[in-house]
């Protein structure tokens, strides 16, 4: 099997998380990780293309096989779910330019696949990305720990499907289909 490479992230106009991880075998490498933060005082049309730019050289850079994010659930704060919606549509489109197969997953996928349980806590998640990645500490802040989750969870939803002869099929949203 091939070495696959999935960016995974956690999308928000003023922070972004992202992960990239490699498997290699059984292996699984983290080749970078962090947040990519926005200028609080610009207009929120120059911080979204800030995070696109940020964006594109991350996907220039790593060339991954997969974007992975979470699905977009439903926030009692209005604003806050705009934000992120206009942040996951930057992602998308980041994606869709550089020819890169998305892949949404929702929340409890994320942490059942991480931590085995749907119903974890945020420390919980962090520890165990920490202890699948071998980091040296649990990574910070929360946006770049989630971000880490969802390539996992990305890759182990992968690997189960090659092991189960499913036909690894792009994105939807995948403009060259």
């Amino acid at each position: 099997m091939r070495a696959l490479v999935v960016l995974g992230i956690d999308p928000g106009l003023a922070r972004t998380g992202y992960g990239i991880i490699r498997q290699e075998g059984e292996r699984l490498l983290p080749l970078a990780y962090g947040c990519l933060e926005t200028t609080a005082p610009l207009s929120p049309e120059r911080r979204l293309l800030q995070l696109h730019q940020a964006l594109a050289v991350l996907l220039q850079q790593y060339w991954p096989d997969y974007l992975a994010l979470e699905a977009l659930l439903f926030n009692r704060n209005a604003r806050s779910a705009l934000q992120v919606g206009q942040a996951r549509g930057v992602v998308l489109l980041a994606a869709a330019q550089a020819g890169v197969a998305v892949r949404e997953f929702n929340p409890l996928t994320v942490k059942q696949a991480v931590t085995g349980s749907g119903g974890a806590a945020k420390q919980q998640v962090q520890r165990m990305v920490q202890t699948l990645l071998a980091l040296p500490k649990p990574p910070r802040p929360d946006d770049t720990a989630d971000a880490l989750a969802v390539a996992v969870c990305c890759l182990h939803h992968l690997t189960f499907e090659k092991a189960v002869g499913a036909h690894d099929r792009p994105s939807a949203r995948h403009p060259l289909e």
